[in-house]
């Protein structure tokens, strides 16, 4: 056996996720179709480094591949890409340690989010578009709350496969790009739909609906309240998974433009 690492981007607007599932077109599901495709009745195993939800995007999934092969991983890659459909690709194949595991390794997962500040013709699936005028400075305040290890109860949906609410924030910034206003957020790991509750109350604090001590309030007891602000998963992108020595190369840009408009 020779164990494989995979770099993916996705779109996953037309996905029910990244984690296969028996009744449901996944990016997990769809890739290991085009796998069976090409080693047939040879045994392999392929895992990500967690799940992504319905419709969200990747930039840079990672996963391992276990199977028995004297192909290159520049033809392996050519091979699985010729068999996937246009909104998955494999960014890159290299061969990996033997005891490499893309997930139970994994220290740390970013996440970008998008918001667009008007109606786009043209980015519908990768942002949300708020009517509302926001208020960047005071969502920049509220944001800096989430950063360190926090019980993210308020902000998580109900997981049987998680055991603890904690998770640790290593970093949170927004950022202006034109018409764009984007969300960086890494951290130990992420719960389900953690992400989009906290982009929806801050967005709710930009909206000047929500404060800086309602943010404290949810961060320091249970309120069922954010679920009602969850974001769509359309704006939001796995964008690195790390591991061990890897940094951000500080770039922190839209996936798409979407600038003011003028005559």
């Amino acid at each position: 056996m020779s164990r494989f690492k995979a770099y993916i981007e996705y779109e996953g607007t037309r996905y029910s996720g990244w984690q296969k599932q028996n009744n449901a077109k996944t990016v997990q599901g769809t890739i290991i179709y085009a796998l069976t495709e090409i080693f047939g009745k040879e045994k392999f195993d392929f895992q990500g480094s967690g799940r992504t939800d319905s419709g969200v995007h990747a930039l840079c999934q990672v996963a391992h591949l276990d199977v028995k092969t004297m192909l290159a991983p520049e033809i392996l890659k050519l091979k699985i890409n010729d068999l996937l459909p246009h909104d998955i690709n494999i960014l890159e194949i290299e061969k990996a340690k033997p005891n490499f595991h893309a997930r139970h390794d994994a220290v740390s997962r970013s996440y970008i989010y998008q918001i667009s500040r008007r109606r786009t013709a043209f980015g519908k699936n990768y942002v949300w578009w708020i009517k509302d005028k926001l208020n960047f400075n005071a969502m920049e305040q509220a944001a800096v709350l989430f950063k360190g290890m926090h019980d993210f109860s308020s902000f998580a949906e109900e997981d049987k496969e998680e055991k603890s609410k904690k998770v640790l924030i290593e970093n949170i910034s927004l950022k202006e790009n034109e018409d764009i206003i984007l969300l960086r957020i890494q951290g130990s790991h992420f719960i389900w739909k953690m992400v989009r509750r906290i982009t929806g109350v801050l967005v709710e604090v930009g909206r000047n609906k929500k404060s800086v001590r309602d943010v404290e309030f949810y961060l320091n007891n249970f309120s069922a309240e954010p679920a009602k602000y969850t974001a769509p998963p359309s704006g939001l992108f796995l964008e690195k998974v790390f591991y061990a020595g890897e940094k951000h190369e500080n770039l922190f840009e839209p996936t798409i433009r979407i600038p003011k408009f003028s005559r």
